[in-house]
């Protein structure tokens, strides 16, 4: 049984920056599968806010240029570092991936293209 853990949300200022990290169970190698960062807010639909295909890597064109995803192999990890939080960035951040073996070098997958979840973690941003 796979499992993905976040952790590191919490309440900021706009500007401010968070780290999130995803651990997976050792049933799960971060290092070659199809992963990324998922939010809802209350009331919207889920968003792709960035995926790691190994080796590519897509954002969504709200966070470009402020989110960066990355995975550390060697603690089968995956992380999401956030900075110049706004507070649309405001949501529930889930940790997902794709079942091993998948790939998504090319595209984004859409939320309901991933099959493995985290619990989330939530993510605040006031002003």
């Amino acid at each position: 049984q796979v499992q993905l853990v976040e952790s590191g949300g919490g309440s900021v200022q706009v500007g401010g920056s968070l780290r999130l990290s995803c651990v997976a169970s050792s049933g799960y190698t971060v290092s070659t599968g199809c992963m990324g960062w998922i939010r809802q807010a209350p009331g919207k639909e889920r968003e792709g806010v960035a995926t790691h295909g190994t080796p590519t890597t897509n954002y969504a064109d709200s966070v470009k240029g402020r989110f960066s995803i990355s995975k550390d192999n060697a603690k089968n990890t995956l992380y999401l570092q956030m900075d110049s939080l706004k507070p649309e960035d405001s949501a529930m951040y889930y940790c997902a991936a794709l079942f091993q073996g998948s790939s998504c070098n090319y595209y984004m997958p859409s939320a309901g293209e991933f099959d493995i979840w985290g619990q989330g973690t939530q993510v605040t941003v006031s002003s």
